[in-house]
């Protein structure tokens, strides 16, 4: 009998930059047609997210300014670009609420992560809106104290 193989878990990258630039309103799950040396790159974990955007043109969705490290033993015969357009695979009806949104109510379409499903890459692509300066002064405000707040309870403990 054959030996199941392990598959890769969790995130391979993070775009942490677009959850402080942007409120998140709807999360889609998109494919990614990658090419081998890329697979390769990502189950060693060499990418990122921090400059990428969607690109909705002619019914496709586009993944640009994503930056993926080639690995110097996979490409030997092909000659790897690292930022190169993806195509991100979604169903029409996703396609469709992405267009509509984007087209009419000034949202934005941004990539959040990549990560492993099973033996598949995935994209997390967000139908987002542009935060203004003070609302980000405000989630940093709440954040932090909400941090003075744990740090109060962890410390509470301790003084008994």
């Amino acid at each position: 009998m054959a030996k199941q193989k392990k598959h890769p878990q969790g995130n391979i990258a993070q775009n942490k930059k677009a959850l402080h630039d942007y409120f998140i309103e709807q999360k889609f799950e998109a494919g990614l047609a990658l090419a081998g040396w890329e697979v390769k790159s990502l189950r060693a974990g060499k990418a990122q997210l921090v400059d990428s955007y969607v690109l909705l043109k002619d019914g496709e969705a586009w993944l640009l300014g994503s930056h993926i490290t080639p690995l110097t033993t996979a490409s030997t015969h092909v000659i790897a670009d690292p930022t190169r357009t993806r195509k991100l695979l979604l169903h029409k009806r996703e396609l469709g609420k992405l267009f509509g949104a984007v087209q009419q109510k000034g949202y934005a379409c941004v990539a959040l992560s990549l990560y492993w499903k099973k033996h598949l890459i995935k994209c997390e692509v967000a139908l987002a809106k542009g935060k203004k300066e003070y609302d980000k002064r405000d989630t940093e405000k709440v954040r932090d104290s909400d941090r003075e707040i744990q740090r109060a309870i962890r410390n509470k403990g301790k003084e008994d």
